[in-house]
């Protein structure tokens, strides 16, 4: 598969060239990029998935949701319904997708929504919510219809996208001088004893405009496992089947083999939907712990006794107050 990656050089090249022409004709206003009245939010990554956007996203909403009234907009991917459609907690995954359905249970309280037109979706919330102080936009930095107030690119410790190329040689959507185009590059999933010579290696890599700020996050996991009626600690939780379908599992393994958990790992690709014979197969374990993500797309198909996810959270390291005051630069 490497070699193969690197025969396929010349196509990246010329997917690299096609999406900076088009880059290009957004940035001189030839293809229209449109503003809003209210602030426009937006997270997302060079790379293709596993940069932490979900946590990040909900990072947003902890930060902001008390001083503002806000909304996510998301594309809902992989969902089997079409259009624009505000999510509920009732809505399964495979009408709204595992990330938005996520939003609304985790944050009842916000406006959660998904529709793959943002502009459409950006005009239906504002008409419906007319009080809307700002919205956040989940994995939209090559969208761009839509004209962000702020935006925020996520790369990860473990995987610059200074180390990377465009696809389908490497996993870049863009060439790395899209990475411009943001105000805030955190790099996520970063140890939580991360150095400051390795911070200062990092923005040295990264090489930041005048115009960005660089932060560093790490994950928080939580004590506990939950299930739908109950919570365990985790530190007495033991001999169990890891089910993961997300982009990468890696740093949620190392957790678990830190505190010297005895577990089995299945690994399934990014929003991955379960088939009859693997719900069967899973069916079969005595306990399952998975990611809250996962969670989602497995409360209804699997035991409520048998099934448990590790909530996490994302922090940034060493200073946290930074991201509010970075963000309150753009907001009103």
């Amino acid at each position: 598969m490497k070699y193969l990656r690197y025969f396929l050089f010349p196509f990246s090249v010329v997917y690299g060239c096609i999406m900076s022409v088009r880059n290009f004709f957004y940035n001189v206003n030839i293809f229209e990029s449109k503003s809003y009245a209210v602030p426009i939010i937006c997270v997302g990554n060079l790379n293709t998935g596993g940069t932490g956007k979900s946590p990040m996203i909900e990072l947003l909403i902890r930060t902001l949701k008390d001083n503002y009234q806000l909304a996510t907009l998301s594309r809902g991917y992989k969902r089997t319904t079409s259009g624009f459609l505000e999510v509920e907690t009732h809505h399964t995954t495979a009408e709204v997708g595992d990330e938005p359905l996520q939003f609304k249970t985790n944050f009842p309280e916000i406006n959660v929504a998904v529709d793959a037109n943002r502009r459409r979706g950006i005009s239906k919330l504002l008409k419906t919510y007319p009080k809307l102080d700002l919205i956040l936009l989940d994995d939209a930095f090559q969208h761009r219809k839509v004209k962000p107030d702020f935006t925020l690119l996520l790369t990860t410790y473990g995987d610059l996208y200074t180390k990377d190329f465009v696809l389908p040689t490497g996993n870049l959507r863009e060439f790395q001088s899209g990475a411009k185009r943001a105000q805030l590059i955190i790099v996520t999933k970063c140890p939580a004893s991360l150095s400051i010579e390795e911070k200062k290696i990092i923005f040295r890599q990264l090489k930041p405009k005048p115009h960005q700020r660089l932060l560093f996050s790490t994950i928080l996991y939580s004590e506990f496992v939950t299930s739908k009626t109950s919570k365990e600690k985790l530190a007495s939780f033991n001999d169990f089947t890891l089910v993961t379908g997300i982009a990468n599992p890696k740093p949620l393994v190392i957790h678990l083999k830190s505190l010297n958990k005895n577990f089995d790992h299945i690994r399934f690709p990014d929003h991955h939907e379960f088939s009859e014979s693997e719900l069967k197969s899973l069916q079969k374990k005595s306990k399952i712990l998975t990611t809250q993500k996962d969670y989602m797309r497995l409360k209804s198909k699997l035991s409520t006794d048998q099934l448990y996810f590790l909530p996490i959270e994302t922090q940034i390291l060493n200073q946290p107050e930074l991201l509010e005051k970075y963000l309150k630069d753009y907001l009103p």
